[in-house]
């Protein structure tokens, strides 16, 4: 009963493992009902849907209610560095490519007349340089202490 908004993106694999595989219901989206909590499932590759259901969603949380959303997408890349991804083809990562939510929702964009181009140009100049801002941020910074590994793991020691 905590107003909270659980997010699931579900990109239909766990790890390495197929969740038509490993779950008897792949709409996670169904197992919210079987706590109380109302749900539903959205396009993960449509921004615009995700907006509207993520609108829906917090409204719901605002009002003092959890709210279970499940994004179906598609991660396009491995899982990890040593991920060898031998449990899916190219052809089906190849497949959901033509659905990239960036490129479709700048196409939407660019036919309605919101965006030319240039624009796109623009903005992706403009993220480049904040992502590489941020590396350079992180590259500069300082490790933490080995001793504060565990610190506020548990709770602070209390002073006697």
């Amino acid at each position: 009963k905590l107003p909270v908004l659980f997010l699931c993106e579900n990109n239909l694999y766990a790890m390495g493992t197929a969740l038509r595989l490993s779950e008897s219901v792949t709409d996670v989206f169904k197992k919210g009902p079987a706590y109380g909590i109302e749900s539903a499932a959205v396009d993960g590759m449509d921004v615009l849907a995700v907006s509207d259901a993520a609108t829906k969603a917090v409204t719901h949380v605002r009002e003092g209610r959890p709210y279970l959303l499940e994004c179906r997408t598609y991660r396009f890349r491995a899982h990890s560095m040593f991920d060898a991804e031998l449990y899916r083809s190219k052809d089906e990562v190849a497949e959901w490519k033509k659905r990239d939510p960036i490129t479709l929702f700048f196409d939407s964009m660019k036919s309605e007349g919101v965006l030319a181009d240039d624009d796109l140009a623009g903005v992706e100049a403009e993220v480049a340089k904040e992502v590489d801002e941020a590396v350079a941020f992180a590259e500069a910074g300082t490790w933490e202490p080995v001793s504060d590994l565990t610190r506020f793991v548990y709770s602070e020691a209390k002073a006697s």
